[in-house]
């Protein structure tokens, strides 16, 4: 099924939930009826990013404070002190219940409201998001079905009432991942994270008990996944062997006792047709409730299901599969962390061709001192590390945005090495490079190189694909059918921001 957007153009003048200025922020957005993940990892590398199946792009030079996507390197990372505080607390907690006193003072910061783009999503409930879904079910149906004959089931499409609004939002906190290559065993099949004891999709702690702690013994947490780096990923078996010339890793997970019983990471496609997804929701459902209401101070009926199924359980993403991409495919995933039979995290993320994309985080505030924000990241990292094993183009971990304007968003630059995308000419640049020219001015062109241009960018508009009274067509066909020079602008502007190669695939849909 090829990607089917609606676009709403530029929105400017509303409010900010980084600088709380009333009319400072500027973006341009489109609703995703359906979107490949290909189309999706070149529209963020043009800037872009998603909120439930509302995507949208910063308009950089104009919004108050810009939001410069933000990259880690996986392969490279290096974990910080305050990292390395972060998983000792962890394993504490897991082998012995021990809850750290110091709480977090000098840690990252949690991803509470700072976190929040509340005003991208406060917009998109006032815009009139109402499309035209008969019309334009009827036309994929007539259009596309015989184009694509190799996915036979057609796409579901929702409620028209469904695309009115997008729950307030704030992106998940930022990344880390270990330094070294991963040695991995055998990796279960689709639709279940790990498979280590028990039931395909669950991982248990080891119940034994040694009779004293022994210096010389390590104990392995196969919650914390990965044992040879970072111990963060739940795909190893317990016999893996640890890798020395970690010190740090050597030093945090040195002699531990009574691990807690019952801790599993299940890795969950997002589709109410996958059973754990269904079976999970109304628990996933009241954590989410929990949290908005506990750490961004959200009234009930600002979280109510409805809510929290358009932002979090309704990806534009198709589900794809691929022989030599990760077994777990592509598409939009939860990754639940289970502790003694109750979910206690939920990550969300998109799992695309060069990239695994952070999209949100909700906890148990209960389990604040867990520091389960720079946890999650941690362990996304490595998970990012462990799918490079088998599908090597996936290298790199998308935490959202950086702000350097905003103190409270500066936290994402902490994971190193990390690069920062020129809003000019969309090349990756290392945060150190940039970092001296946001300290002077909040909107910089990274690139140096000043005869550099976009080389991706919209050159041919006649070739946009349009989806038109039920027919594909060119732009320069449809246009001979459509003289209004208000929809010539809006098109033109939405084929410079997705540029030539997604225009080319996407079927922007007219009416």
């Amino acid at each position: 099924m090829a990607s089917v957007v609606e676009y709403k153009g530029l929105k400017a003048g509303y409010h900010c939930g980084y600088c709380d200025s009333e009319d400072g922020k500027a973006s341009c957005g489109m609703w995703a009826h359906s979107m490949t993940v290909q189309d999706y990892q070149d529209l963020i590398d043009r800037g872009w990013r998603r909120s439930g199946k509302y995507v949208y792009k910063p308009v950089m030079n104009q919004t108050c404070c810009p939001q410069y996507t933000i990259r880690c390197r996986p392969l490279q990372f290096q974990p910080s002190k305050s990292h390395k505080k972060v998983l000792k607390k962890m394993l504490k907690f897991l082998a012995k219940g021990e809850i750290s006193k110091g709480n977090c003072e000098d840690e990252p910061m949690e991803p509470t409201a700072e976190d929040a783009v509340a005003g991208d999503f406060a917009l998109i409930n006032k815009l009139d998001i109402q499309c035209d879904l008969t019309v334009l079910s009827d036309d994929l149906r007539e259009s596309l079905e015989s184009e694509e004959k190799q996915k036979g089931k057609s796409s579901k499409r929702e409620d028209a009432n469904e695309l009115i609004q997008s729950q307030d939002i704030e992106e998940k906190l930022g990344s880390g991942e270990p330094s070294r290559s991963v040695k991995v065993h055998t990796v279960p099949k689709p639709g279940s994270e790990c498979l280590l004891s028990g039931r395909p999709g669950t991982l248990h702690m080891p119940r034994e008990r040694p009779k004293k702690r022994q210096k010389d013994k390590k104990r392995k947490f196969p919650w914390l996944g990965v044992e040879l780096e970072l111990q963060l990923l739940a795909y190893a078996p317990a016999t893996a062997t640890w890798d020395p010339s970690s010190s740090w890793q050597h030093q945090i997970l040195n002699p531990l006792s009574k691990a807690r019983d019952q801790t599993t990471v299940r890795l969950v496609p997002v589709s109410f047709e996958d059973p754990e997804f269904k079976s999970s929701f109304s628990q996933s459902f009241s954590l989410y409730v929990k949290y908005q209401m506990a750490i961004h101070q959200d009234p009930p009926d600002e979280c109510g299901k409805t809510e929290f199924t358009r932002f979090l359980c309704s990806s534009p993403l198709e589900a794809e599969t691929s022989p030599n991409g990760p077994d777990c495919g592509y598409g939009s995933f939860h990754q639940q962390y289970w502790l003694d039979g109750k979910i206690i995290a939920v990550g969300v993320i998109d799992i695309l061709p060069h990239c695994v994309s952070s999209v949100y985080l909700y906890y148990d505030p209960d389990y604040s001192f867990l520091s389960l924000g720079v946890y999650s990241a941690l362990r996304e990292i490595a998970f990012t590390r462990h799918l490079h094993e088998k599908t090597s183009q996936l290298s790199y971990y998308y935490m959202g945005f950086y702000i350097h304007s905003c103190p409270k968003m500066k936290y994402k630059g902490q994971y190193r090495p990390s690069d920062l995308l020129c809003p000019e000419t969309y090349v990756w640049v290392p945060i150190e490079q940039c970092l001296p020219s946001l300290e002077n001015s909040k909107y910089c062109r990274f690139n140096q190189d000043s005869e550099a241009v976009d080389e991706g960018r919209s050159k041919e508009p006649d070739r946009l694909q349009v989806l038109y009274k039920k027919a594909i067509m060119p732009y320069g066909v449809y246009k001979k059918q459509q003289k209004d020079p208000r929809d010539e602008a809006a098109v033109l502007q939405y084929a410079a921001l997705v540029g030539q190669a997604c225009s080319e695939r996407m079927l922007l849909f007219r009416n």
